[in-house]
């Protein structure tokens, strides 16, 4: 999603909006005062706040398909590939917490059908790039063949979403590099086959 600079600075700022208020705080009221703009002058740029959560949504979701993309090369192992597209998660919610909310959040969840498909293209871009690793892992002997590939993302995304949840309500004051290097780790040792 092409965004423009404007743009981006509101769903930032609705970002930790959503963080300190939650989505009962997120109101265009509140994001005009936050940027110190007029109501106006938001609704130039989105036309409601369904609009903004949307569009910040969708900018994660472009924004982690390109980060994915770039992630790992064509040579690297199943389990580096693994590493890597955890790591670029880690590593782009250190830098941008606010943003950590809008994804992990079960309020917005119960905002409109829109939301939810907004969010529904966040985990279609992670299991684009996650289940092939997975699944070559498998074929390659490398992860486990005793439970489905489908079944081992629902431990591995399972895992991911606890460790945000509780990074979150530790208001992102542990360090989310460190354990989530550990989370990886943990998640390898459980689904790599037993020699």
């Amino acid at each position: 999603m092409e965004i423009t600079e404007r743009q981006h600075e509101i769903i930032t700022a609705a970002g930790r909006i959503l963080t300190d208020s939650g989505i009962h705080g997120l109101t265009i009221k509140n994001l005009a005062k936050e940027m110190k703009f007029s109501e106006s002058a938001v609704y130039r740029h989105f036309s409601s706040k369904e609009e903004i959560i949307i569009g910040m949504l969708n900018y994660l979701a472009g924004d982690m398909d390109q980060r994915f993309k770039s992630s790992f090369s064509d040579g690297d192992s199943v389990e580096e590939r693994f590493k890597a597209l955890f790591e670029s998660q880690f590593n782009f919610f250190k830098r941008n917490p606010h943003f950590a909310v809008a994804v992990f959040s079960d309020g917005l969840l119960e905002e409109s059908k829109k939301i939810n498909q907004a969010i529904s293209g966040i985990m279609q871009v992670k299991m684009k790039y996650l289940t092939p690793v997975v699944f070559q892992g498998q074929q390659e002997g490398v992860f486990t063949n005793a439970i489905t590939t489908e079944d081992l993302m629902h431990v591995v995304m399972g895992s991911l979403r606890l460790l945000m949840y509780k990074w979150r309500i530790a208001n992102f004051e542990f360090d989310l590099s460190h354990y989530g290097k550990n989370m990886i780790e943990t998640n390898l040792i459980l689904i790599k086959t037993k020699k």
